[in-house]
């Protein structure tokens, strides 16, 4: 049972407690009019939103790994719940039931991921492509709001589509929303930057209901939140068909894909910032368990919210408690606050957003990943050399161009390619003895075991490497993607060694091989042979060593424990081939 207790409430520090207040007054503040307005993008009416932020609250607060996450209905879940049941609404389903059935197939989904444990999927989403899926999806969060901050209809379509139909109506833009929603940014920003302490988000937003109730601004053309209904939901299983709700459990694999994704990047974000580690397994028990409670509770798909969880970090949230208050004071909202959130201005909520997510647009970290390479840059492989780059940009313009599962999709297959590219052509480094390593001999006893220095000679020229001799050094495993390519480049290098009469290769950079590659070794030796040379392996190479024994036959290079000792018993007997 202590598993099921929440690491955000271990250790809890009572200095926690305002903290942790504060912030949940501020998501509240956020979450109430955002979960109205993505309840609208689902296709349902903006009640169910916060019917869906309750359960998920306190249950993500219970069963996930973040202290910061808040797990709520999103825009990018919202509109791909709103795909997947016109589908199925075609033929006259009630929308509403369908909804909450999508969120309770989702919640299956990804409980039954997360008990198999299938967390570690999130290894094939690199870290890259995650920072590169945020700042596309922060982008898209974006410009989706500037509409409602300038008073203007939302386009649609992807990132580009929204961005040109918003300069086509800049003529069309509202004086009195521009004044509020750009005021409301602005106050928000110098607050964050001069009093990073106060609770900006609630205070604007309050202020900004104040006026236009004593105003009367929606009278003057403000767009407001309007009426919502007051009450609790019905609680008890979607009434949807077995038809309907297997075809649902197999929408709503990318409906989790793309709620997993978002969720742990935003939890991954906080949590590096904070100095705490993320849980995947946990993170999809986390979801589901929140999806299905939601869907019980006649709410909508939910998933950890990368604006609302800014809020939360940038409020100074340290545990799930501001989760918890945030969901205490939604079923206060639902039960006697309605009316007080229908004055709120969309242009403000929209404020809200943006302030929220315009830290998470990290441009400077694209310029970190073009700056560093991670692997051997030739004219025909720089792109995988810069591996990293180009999967955070491809699952940005993914999103951009595609949306948000496309975006993702793209940059994990594009990182999965560039790894394939990268492993294919390993780095070969031909290796030279530093000055007073063991070469003749090895150590003062002569039994040549002793492992001496060596280093790559193109990165130090000054070491000159062993007349005769190349030793060489293989940074990848053996496999079947590089065995040709690394037989090719020792033939290269050894071709440049004059009097040529042994090859060694130090495997200590060598941690595995398959029958492949062991092949390419055994036709390797061949190929020094008749060229008066021998091959050799050195290191303690474990795996390799028994491959080598079970595959080659007798046939593969010999394997010796130190370069040194292969050196030392190259100099009692001639090459096999002389």
């Amino acid at each position: 049972m202590a598993r099921l207790i929440a690491p955000s409430f271990s250790d809890y520090s009572p200095s926690w407690i305002r903290p942790d207040i504060l912030a949940g007054l501020t998501v509240w503040a956020v979450l109430v009019p955002e979960s109205l307005a993505y309840a609208t993008i689902a296709g349902v009416p903006p009640v169910v939103g916060l019917y869906a932020a309750v359960p998920a609250l306190v249950l993500y607060s219970v069963f996930g790994s973040s202290r910061h996450l808040v797990v709520a209905p999103m825009s990018a879940t919202a509109a791909l719940s709103a795909g997947v049941v016109a589908s199925f609404a075609a033929g006259g389903a009630d929308v509403v039931t369908l909804t909450a059935g999508l969120a309770v197939a989702t919640g299956i989904v990804a409980l039954i991921a997360g008990l198999l444990r299938l967390g570690f999927l999130a290894a094939f989403i690199s870290e890259p492509v995650l920072r590169g899926f945020i700042i596309g999806l922060a982008l898209t969060i974006i410009i989706g709001q500037l509409p409602s901050l300038v008073g203007v209809e939302k386009g649609s379509g992807n990132f580009f589509e929204k961005a040109w139909d918003l300069l086509l109506h800049l003529g069309d833009v509202d004086a009195l929303t521009i004044a509020v929603g750009v005021s409301s940014l602005v106050v928000l920003l110098v607050l964050r930057r001069l009093m990073p302490l106060l609770p900006g988000s609630l205070v604007v937003a309050l202020v900004c209901i104040a006026l236009t109730a004593l105003l009367n601004l929606d009278d003057h053309g403000l767009d407001i939140v309007g009426h919502i209904d007051a009450g609790l939901p019905t609680i008890g299983f979607p009434d949807v068909t077995a038809p309907e709700f297997r075809d649902l459990i197999a929408a709503a694999v990318g409906v989790m894909l793309v709620g997993f994704a978002e969720g742990l990047g935003a939890a991954k974000t906080y949590a590096a910032k904070s100095g705490y580690d993320i849980d995947p397994n946990r993170e999809l028990l986390g979801l589901g368990i929140s999806n299905l409670g939601s869907g019980l509770a006649s709410g909508m798909v939910v998933n950890g919210s990368l604006s609302k969880t800014a809020v939360n970090g940038s409020a100074g949230a340290k545990s799930q408690l501001s989760a918890v208050t945030a969901a205490v004071l939604t079923l206060l909202t639902l039960l006697f606050m309605t009316r007080l959130f229908s004055d709120l201005p969309e242009a403000t909520l929209a404020a809200i957003v943006i302030a929220a997510v315009i830290e998470l647009v990290d441009i400077s970290a694209l310029r970190r990943l073009w700056r560093v390479r991670t692997g051997q840059v030739t004219k025909v492989y720089q792109l995988s050399a810069r591996a990293d780059f180009v999967g955070a940009l491809a699952a940005l313009i993914g999103v951009l161009l595609f949306d948000t599962l496309p975006g993702l999709v793209i940059g994990i297959c594009v990182s999965v390619v560039l790894l394939i590219a990268r492993t294919s052509r390993p780095h070969i480094a031909p290796l030279a003895p530093v000055d007073g390593s063991p070469v003749d001999g090895g150590p003062v006893d002569g039994s040549g075991t002793h492992p001496g220095l060596w280093v790559d000679q193109v990165r130090n020229p000054d070491y000159a490497g062993v007349p005769g001799v190349l030793v060489v050094r293989v940074e990848a495993s053996l496999l079947f993607a590089n065995a040709d390519y690394v037989r090719e480049r020792v033939r290269e290098l050894a071709a440049d060694v004059p009097d040529l009469r042994l090859v060694v290769l130090d495997g200590r950079a060598t941690p595995s091989i398959d029958v492949t590659a062991t092949a390419m070794l055994t036709q390797l030796r061949g190929d020094l042979q008749r060229d008066g040379a021998d091959l050799a392996l050195a290191g303690d190479v474990g795996q390799v060593r028994d491959v080598l024994e079970k595959a080659a036959e007798g046939d593969g290079p010999r394997v010796y424990p130190t370069v040194e000792a292969a050196l030392a018993a190259a100099t009692e007997e001639p090459p096999s081939g002389a």
